[in-house]
């Protein structure tokens, strides 16, 4: 048993570390830290038995083996090094940090301790992303991607109103899962364009973002992420030179977690059919099965590299590459101008 200690308890580590390290057979949550008194209240009802400490400092002494660090954006890299520099793997929320040089460096430093580091990129694991992964649309050349949501009302909180300091707003919230989603699909950027606005009076954080990506293999991704949308776009809408796959709605997963529903329950990550995708050409289509989304995987790859050494369940130096693209959007949106990417040769000194 591999105790854990939980750094944070906003929606992140309440809705879904929290429950998921406590579905994965082998993990036990141990401590969280969080000095909101209702914070803690919820914590304690929710994992009977756990410790409330106040600081991220107070959990390296009680014997742990994991640290799960879920708290705001910008104390992802802080606390993730205290961690390493402690000699405990980390899991990191998304996204890893600010630039991808920080994240490598990172990187760096849980390598020379030998331990593990990886990102929590939990969207890999959506079930219409991993039915999409398995499909024949032959040569892809457009990949359009939403999260949108109807939130007139702004909530408030460092999200909305971070600077950038805070890594606040939609682009390094929602656009770390589309950007990611995207190079997994499609592979390495070469340009990045992008847009972002603030719409809603008080907001003092992007609310609403475009960014088109060209790929080295010439395809392009178009990655919409707002909270001012009053008629949602489809989830997916992917072109290729046999067909295209349109898919409405989002995963259930999270909506199940946030209802205190955990893994292994019956039909857990499943949808109805009137959900499922269509694949095909006008007047040639079919409806297509999603596969059940398994959030769950993510932790049992962590138990996996913990205790057989498998690889992380998600790489630090591919999620490096997202933040390159990621820092890239946010500066052509400042300069309103496209901003071209350097791709690193490959490993092998192969052709790039």
């Amino acid at each position: 048993m591999i105790d854990v200690g939980l750094a944070g308890y906003g929606p992140a580590g309440e809705f879904f570390h929290g429950p998921l390290v406590a579905a994965t057979p082998g993990l036990r949550l141990r401590a969280v830290v969080t000095r909101d008194p209702a914070k803690a209240e919820r914590a304690a009802r929710d994992h009977p038995g756990v410790m409330i400490v106040p600081s991220a400092e107070d959990l390296l002494g009680l014997g742990l083996g994991l640290v799960v660090v879920a708290s705001p954006n910008r104390t992802h890299v802080p606390l993730a090094t205290l961690a390493l520099s402690a000699g405990l793997p980390v899991v990191v929320d998304k996204p890893l940090a600010a630039t991808a040089a920080e994240a490598m460096e990172l990187a760096v430093l849980a390598s020379e301790r030998g331990l593990m580091l990886t990102v929590f990129q939990n969207r890999r694991w959506d079930g219409d992303f991993r039915t999409l992964s398995g499909l024949d649309l032959g040569e892809v050349h457009r990949f359009e991607s939403r999260f949108e949501r109807w939130r007139p009302v702004p909530k408030g909180g460092w999200r909305e109103n971070g600077g950038p300091d805070e890594l606040g707003g939609l682009l390094y919230d929602l656009g770390s899962h589309l950007v990611d989603q995207a190079l997994r699909y499609l592979g390495p950027v070469t340009d990045v364009y992008a847009e972002t606005d603030v719409r809603r009076p008080g907001v003092g954080a992007d609310d609403d973002a475009f960014v088109a990506l060209t790929h080295a293999n010439g395809a392009r991704s178009h990655l919409w992420m707002s909270a001012v949308t009053g008629q949602l776009g489809p989830r997916f809408r992917v072109l290729g030179s046999r067909g295209a796959y349109v898919k409405w709605g989002l995963d259930p997963q999270e909506d199940r977690l946030r209802a205190g529903e955990r893994p292994g329950g019956p039909g857990w990550g499943t949808e109805p059919p009137e959900r499922w995708g269509v694949l095909g050409v006008d007047g040639d289509s079919r409806p297509v099965e999603t596969m059940p989304g398994a959030y769950q995987e993510f932790y049992a790859g962590v138990l996996a590299c913990l205790t057989t050494g498998a690889p992380p369940p998600v790489d630090p130096a591919g999620v490096a590459d997202a933040l390159a693209v990621l820092h890239a959007a946010r500066t052509s949106a400042a300069e309103r101008r496209v901003v071209p990417l350097t791709l690193a040769p490959p490993a092998d000194g192969g052709p790039a």
